[in-house]
């Protein structure tokens, strides 16, 4: 069944003043306390218990971001990423009651931005809404003032202004989220950066307990424009291999 609530406070002059989240989780008490907490940060809210009203909700109230369970009643929050992002593009945070690398990888293969593990602290699931948010407003910005030029790194372009890569004149689909480490580790090319500052630089997240984040982020960007590109430096983070000049 579909419990729909809207914020009472949609007026408060707040960072999530007027946007809409929809919580999608069938655990009644979680998902109380998901919408308790993003109502008091200033956000709209809804919620669906099941993978139909996600779908349903998603299309009839145009939600900015989707927070999203994996395990749902009707069909799994896999499906309902998949035909919400066949509708329009949204940010999605996963949220997964496993610590399951093969649950995160398939989730951020099918759209998601970014992914939690139950249980998490309610202080840093809105952190993250806030800066998913924030990189969504970003990329609007700089598609607004494209850079100029298209960066090539031997087989690999990266076309800022829209947003595209391209590996062997190739297109391949990256979320928002794998675009922004791409380019990211782009911009210092075969220089190490460690996870603490992705995390830091993509996700404007301080805090080290997210670099699992991080791994599971690349290893999903290596399966799109191959695995011999991202080098691993163990014990201290990734950088993006190019030809020798």
């Amino acid at each position: 069944m579909e419990q729909t609530h809207t914020s009472q406070n949609g007026s408060t002059a707040t960072p999530g003043a007027q946007r809409r989240v929809l919580v999608v989780e069938d655990d009644p008490t979680i998902v109380d306390a998901i919408a308790a907490r993003l109502r008091a940060e200033g956000f709209l809210v809804q919620t669906a218990q099941d993978g139909p009203a996600a779908v349903d909700t998603a299309e009839a109230w145009q939600p900015d971001l989707l927070i999203l369970d994996i395990m749902l009643p009707g069909f799994d929050g896999l499906e309902v990423c998949r035909r919400v992002q066949a509708q329009r593009p949204v940010p999605v945070m996963m949220l997964t009651a496993r610590d399951d690398e093969t649950d995160m990888l398939v989730g951020l293969g099918v759209g998601a931005d970014d992914y939690m593990t139950k249980p998490f602290s309610m202080r840093e699931l809105a952190a993250r809404v806030h800066v998913l948010l924030r990189r969504v407003e970003r990329a609007a910005l700089a598609a607004a003032t494209p850079r100029s030029g298209i960066l090539r790194l031997g087989e690999l372009e990266i076309d800022h202004a829209q947003r595209r890569v391209r590996v062997r004149s190739e297109d391949v689909h990256l979320t928002p989220t794998e675009f922004d480490l791409l380019v990211c580790l782009a911009n210092t090319p075969r220089a190490v950066l460690s996870r603490e500052q992705l995390l830091a630089e993509v996700w404007d997240w301080a805090d080290a307990s997210g670099t699992r984040t991080v791994d599971s982020h690349i290893k999903a960007l290596r399966r799109k424009i191959g695995a011999e590109r991202i080098r691993t430096v163990h014990g201290v983070g990734y950088a993006l291999e190019t030809p020798t000049p």
